[in-house]
């Protein structure tokens, strides 16, 4: 008898073992197509959702999908199915429109998760994926991440269509209120940070009536906001623009996946001094030094001031790797500013201030100076790839 039970412990574990075997399988394939086709999880959603013998695929190429389907393993035991998204039970609710001033929009589908990027009132996404409360979408840089349902207004194709087609006003000053009636002393409707795009209705004295995505009513001082088609049509901006809108934000504190006068992290300042613009740029730091055109201010990999003076221009982005501090050349951009002249530059790095590649100047920062890896000229290159003006982007209702 004892031998008996032995046994059917041992099967159990024995099928067990096999279960997690097969498994596992998949998601070494999955790793190996994941490496070769969506290697960036910021710019492709690829993720293998594994329940008992159950394994589910799901991504936003259609690419590595296929490629998938070609080297998966064929187990009668395992149940696998293959999603291409976005998924269908969102019934053709895929797009969005942001609907509070700043929406969180992070690594994972919980409130606790890395923030990874952030999107201003008014910013268009394409959604994919409903979890719980939380929805995965793309800002119009290609940033994909998970953000809370309540600060965006899910929209069918038809409905986003008239959100682009509709008058807007776009909000210019640093911060400031929507008021439930056409007077600052009433109600707020919701806070508003600069970049803010509304729905106009009409004008009320000197306010503006505005509607949010989510239809909730407000009305904005006038002489906070601009007319959005006016914003649009700006020429494309010079360096004492760009830098201008960089210093706005001087003495902002440093948040980790910020693009708000409420906080940035180096990569969110520079998009968002960019974006104030008019230029949709990357968003990450890594993703930006790819970008314009390349500027040459090293000397056999070291940074040379020389170089600096001589061939940065106000406006350049400045790449530095914390790798280079352990003498490791090539390693991963880790953080970027603005170029100003003069050997100075303009950082999000605590907070947002004013710092010189110099070693004589009273505000040298030895520690980026050190590890300054590249530099990219963004305003020579507008309408090249992912540097595009707003009004050219297919989302904002392109011209």
């Amino acid at each position: 008898m004892k031998n008996f039970y032995l046994a059917i412990i041992l099967s159990f574990c024995f099928f067990g073992v096999k279960g997690q075997s097969d498994t596992s399988v998949y998601r070494s394939a999955a790793i190996e197509v994941q490496k070769k086709y969506a290697p960036d999880k910021r710019s492709v959603y690829f993720n293998m959702h594994i329940r008992g013998d159950s394994v589910r695929l799901e991504s936003t190429s259609e690419t590595a999908l296929l490629e998938f389907e070609k080297v998966k393993p064929t187990m009668q035991n395992i149940k696998f199915a293959s999603v291409l998204l976005p998924a269908k039970s969102l019934n053709g609710l895929v797009y969005g429109v942001t609907n509070i001033s700043v929406g969180n929009n992070r690594s994972n589908p919980v409130h606790g998760a890395e923030l990874m990027t952030q999107m201003l009132l008014g910013t268009p996404v394409e959604i994919f994926k409903k979890q719980g409360g939380f929805y995965l979408v793309k800002t119009p840089d290609g940033y994909f991440a998970w953000t809370d349902g309540g600060a965006l207004t899910a929209m069918n194709e038809q409905t986003f269509k008239d959100w682009q087609k509709a008058d807007k006003i776009i909000f210019i000053a640093d911060y400031g209120h929507a008021f439930s009636k056409a007077d600052v002393n009433s109600i707020r409707v919701s806070d508003l940070v600069s970049g803010n795009i509304l729905q106009v209705l009409g004008e009320e004295n000197s306010f503006y009536k505005v509607s949010f995505p989510d239809k909730r009513i407000a009305f904005i001082p006038k002489a906070q906001a601009g007319v959005y088609k006016q914003w649009l049509k700006k020429p494309n901006p010079n360096a004492t623009a760009v830098l201008a809108t960089a210093q706005t934000l001087l003495g902002v504190p440093y948040l980790w996946g910020g693009t708000s006068i409420k906080g940035v992290d180096c990569s969110g300042f520079t998009k968002t001094a960019y974006f104030l613009n008019g230029i949709i740029i990357p968003r990450d730091a890594s993703q930006q030094a790819l970008v314009g055109d390349v500027v040459d201010v090293l000397e056999h990999d070291t940074i040379s001031v020389a170089k600096c003076l001589a061939n940065l221009q106000p406006g350049d982005l400045l790449f530095f790797s914390a790798a280079k501090r352990r003498g490791i050349n090539g390693g991963k951009v880790t953080h970027t500013a603005i170029y100003m002249g003069n050997g100075e530059f303009i950082q999000s790095a605590g907070m947002v201030k004013i710092n010189s590649l110099v070693p004589t100047a009273t505000n040298y920062d030895g520690g980026q100076a050190s590890t300054l890896v590249g530099a990219r000229r963004i305003l020579t290159a507008i309408g090249k790839p992912e540097i595009t003006r707003v009004d050219h982007h297919e989302w904002y209702g392109k011209n």
